[in-house]
């Protein structure tokens, strides 16, 4: 299977990390270049973007926005702000309400300053602040700035311990468990994530996504096809080149764009006849190339 070049809207299940995705991904297609496009935590499930060969080189290309599902569990609060993690306190909060929950939710709507887990993948010093946690480190976690473009309450799951489950729509680097945890704290009783699916991620949808199984399955019938690059990256504006305008864009020469582009950015895919060469910019009345793949 070298030469392969795409994308694969995997279904990662609950247990596995996105380490463990790439890795029986390039075990089934028996290729190394696979990469992901977005951490998802071993506890949650649901969309992860594989690229596969060249196509690792566009991940950030990507759509940003991702749309989780989550459920969050009031009155208890945890090392790792899941329950993965050992309970730091847990006290039943008493006469707590929908009504009393559903304000605070806005608050956590636009560009928000977020604290990161402690437990979490981010890199502060060349070190994983999780093996710093682990190790029993204090950790002073950077705050950073995320977007949250939406928080739908779809069910509110009355108990000692109440839960609420939230459709959550954010941008890239936004942790779901700092979201619970801050919740609880606004509300004064503490709260700690149950459960995360990402419905969406990458402009891959979860209707639509493989698990490991499937894919083997696919592989072994001889059925299975990548997600060509020009369809998972369609939100950008593309051109297509002459021949001779071809051969100096791949040979990391700017070219002189003569077709108006419409797109959401900068980027645009790059085509000759032959098919796809890559990634440009646009950059006054030139087109300017960043990503130049092999035919």
């Amino acid at each position: 299977m070298s030469g392969m070049i795409g994308f694969i809207n995997l279904h990662k299940t609950t247990g596995m990390t996105s380490h463990d995705c790439v890795y029986r991904v390039r075990k089934i297609l028996k290729l190394k270049r696979v990469g992901h496009g977005g951490t998802l935590d071993p506890a949650a499930s649901g969309v992860l973007c594989i690229a596969v060969g060249g196509a690792t080189r566009l991940l950030s290309f990507l759509p940003n926005t991702k749309v989780y599902q989550a459920l969050i569990r009031l009155g208890v609060v945890t090392t790792t702000d899941d329950l993965d993690g050992d309970t730091i306190s847990q006290q039943p909060p008493k006469e707590l309400t929908l009504e009393k929950v559903e304000p605070h939710l806005e608050k956590f709507v636009g560009r928000i300053t977020q604290i990161p887990p402690a437990y979490s993948a981010i890199s502060v010093d060349g070190v994983r602040l999780y093996e710093k946690a682990r190790k029993g480190e204090v950790v002073e976690v950077p705050a950073r700035q995320v977007d949250i473009y939406s928080i739908e309450i779809l069910e509110w799951l009355p108990s000692e311990y109440p839960e609420l489950r939230v459709k959550i729509t954010c941008g890239g680097g936004t942790y779901i468990r700092s979201i619970a945890r801050d919740l609880g704290e606004l509300l004064g009783v503490g709260a700690t994530l149950a459960g995360l699916i990402r419905l969406e991620s990458g402009g891959f949808s979860g209707s639509e996504s493989l698990t490991l199984e499937e894919l083997t399955r696919q592989v072994q019938e001889g059925g299975f096809s990548l997600i060509p690059p020009e369809t998972a990256l369609r939100h950008l504006g593309k051109v297509t080149l002459s021949e001779i305008e071809a051969v100096r864009f791949c040979q990391g020469q700017k070219v002189i764009s003569r077709q108006e582009v419409e797109a959401q950015s900068n980027s645009i895919l790059v085509y000759s006849e032959k098919g796809f060469l890559g990634i440009g910019e646009s950059e006054d009345l030139f087109l300017v190339p960043k990503i130049v793949l092999p035919p």
